[in-house]
């Protein structure tokens, strides 16, 4: 955060003395670092490089010669200007010798005329304060950054807080992206992202890189590598413009840091692809978007086209829940199956979870994709990678991004109630669940519950008042289609014992179970039961 020349120009010490710029004009923007008060020829072996030469000229060479040597010697160390104060040896400005001019021109070196004659000291100590004032703001500028991030470091701040942190610091957009190029988080700071990650692969691919931070000035970004250890997995990009100011470089890569040791702590989390995907679902699915086209730029972004796709929402529902970092564990492990999946399949999809139960798959099939072929070779894969811990539900497809959260809601319904379902299929479908998806879609309505009531309640009640198993055993009976024979054996119980319940239960409802339709409508009741229950624990 030095002052460039131009900024030295400016202060009133050096306008009294009515500095102009004589040769090297296109170089004022060269830091300044100090200033050298010199009346000796032999001066390049004092100097450490950033110094502002001051001179009167009286020890400067005649001979063309050695001039051009004086200026080569200066810019060997890499002086950031010389100001000459007239009057000495060089009366006015016209007087200044031109192989002086045309060195300083070749090297780059600004050469600035000082009209008046003024005090050196007074100079020296006007730059010599804005260099200092300048490193102390540079210090808590640095302090400040250090402290947020520190903050965000210890909290462990999810990739999209530590970008929305960097974005409301600097004012611009800023994206991380992977090694592929692809979009895992972004904070647009209030940017149209139709612009600002419009054909983001292309663009990000043309710009090269070289040290962990570089500047592109074709885009105006400002780049730093993201990775700890030596393994580098990802790019921090701020959308700048103009040539970035020192505070924010050092506030990317502070920010970098922070996102690589939060990839460290968080191993045995969902990934950040993984987490990425999940706010794109959730976005359709909420309707966070106030304009569906959003949805798919940030899909493009990530790699996943949606447009002229036909959609289908897949929920992978865990048989099985928890809590805690195991449970955490098992449903990241099941969203990374379900990835790796899609990709061996070259199936386009965005993956990621949806609670602590489940899993969003949104399939993007193209028209030479056949639906029913690809979601079986899915559903074999995914069960190769996690198993049988999972059920496979499928809404209905659609061509329009409006539609993905109607499908969506539907695969999360046939997912719930698919997930007692014992038949085995790869997929269901609302239509594979008979009379069971029919109750589940009606579980919230109170009329179904209070039919349960009338029909299992005094049942209910009995098992709860002696610890009895009776509800139990009115299932075993009827999912045995009333062969008691087979119930008892389900139940694990001999025939007479099993008898004996049966017994039971017809007196505690004053039911007849000899009876079809009575036995039929103790089995929807029963189903029903486990509808209603099922939205309870959820």
């Amino acid at each position: 955060m030095l002052p460039t020349l131009a900024d030295v120009l400016r202060l009133p010490a050096l306008q009294r003395a009515r500095p102009k710029v004589v040769a090297g004009a296109k170089h004022l923007d060269t830091a300044v670092r100090w200033v050298h008060i010199a009346e000796v020829t032999d001066l390049a072996h004092l100097l450490r490089g950033g110094e502002l030469v001051l001179t009167t000229g009286i020890a400067m060479p005649d001979s063309p010669e050695e001039l051009r040597r004086y200026v080569e010697d200066l810019a060997a160390v890499g002086v950031s200007g010389i100001a000459v104060e007239l009057g000495r040896k060089y009366p006015s400005e016209t007087d200044l010798p031109k192989a002086l001019l045309d060195a300083a021109t070749e090297a780059g070196i600004p050469i600035i005329s000082l009209e008046r004659e003024t005090r050196f000291v007074e100079i020296t100590e006007a730059v010599h304060i804005r260099v200092v004032n300048e490193q102390l703001e540079e210090l808590r500028e640095s302090e400040r950054l250090h402290e947020v991030f520190t903050q965000l470091s210890v909290e462990g701040a999810r990739p999209a807080h530590v970008l929305r942190e960097v974005a409301h610091l600097s004012g611009c957009p800023v994206v991380l992206e992977n090694l592929a190029h692809q979009v895992l988080a972004c904070d647009l700071n209030g940017e149209d992202p139709a612009t600002v990650l419009a054909s983001w692969e292309g663009r990000s691919r043309a710009v090269r890189g070289g040290p962990r931070t570089v500047h592109d000035p074709a885009t105006g970004w400002l780049v730093t590598m993201v990775g700890a250890r030596g393994q580098d997995w990802g790019r921090l990009i701020l959308v700048c413009g103009a040539s970035p100011a020192p505070r924010q470089t050092m506030l990317v890569e502070r920010a970098a840091t922070t996102l690589a040791l939060g990839r460290l702590l968080e191993r045995h989390q969902e990934s950040l692809e993984r987490q990425t995907h999940r706010t794109i679902i959730a976005g359709i699915v909420d309707r966070a978007y106030s304009d569906p086209e959003e949805a798919l730029v940030r899909a493009r972004a990530v790699g996943v086209p949606l447009s002229g796709r036909h959609l289908v929402g897949l929920v992978l529902r865990l048989r099985e829940g928890g809590t805690g970092l195991a449970a955490q564990a098992r449903l990241a492990d099941t969203a990374e199956g379900a990835a790796r999946a899609c990709r061996e399949l070259r199936l386009p999809a965005l993956v990621g979870s949806l609670d602590d139960l489940r899993v969003g798959i949104l399939l993007a099939l193209g028209p030479q994709d056949e639906p029913d072929s690809c979601l079986h070779r899915l559903a074999d894969r995914i069960r190769e990678r996690v198993g049988g811990t999972s059920v496979l539900a499928v809404g209905s497809g659609t061509d329009d991004i409006r539609d993905v959260r109607r499908s969506f809601l539907e695969a999360r319904q046939v997912g719930d109630v698919a997930v007692h379902q014992t038949d085995q299929r790869p997929f269901y479908r609302l239509p594979d669940l008979h009379l069971r998806g029919l109750l589940h879609l009606f579980r919230d309505d109170e009329r179904l519950q209070t039919y349960v009531e009338r029909e299992l309640g005094p049942l209910l009640a009995y098992d709860d008042r002696h610890s009895s198993d009776l509800t139990d055993m009115l299932r075993h009976y009827l999912s045995a289609g009333r062969n008691k024979a087979l119930a008892a054996s389900r139940a694990h119980l001999s025939r007479p014992a099993f008898y004996e319940r049966l017994r039971r239960i017809s007196h505690v409802l004053d039911a007849d179970l000899e009876s079809v339709e009575t036995c039929l409508s103790l089995h929807v009741a029963l189903l029903s039961l486990d509808s209603v229950r099922d939205r309870l624990s959820q």
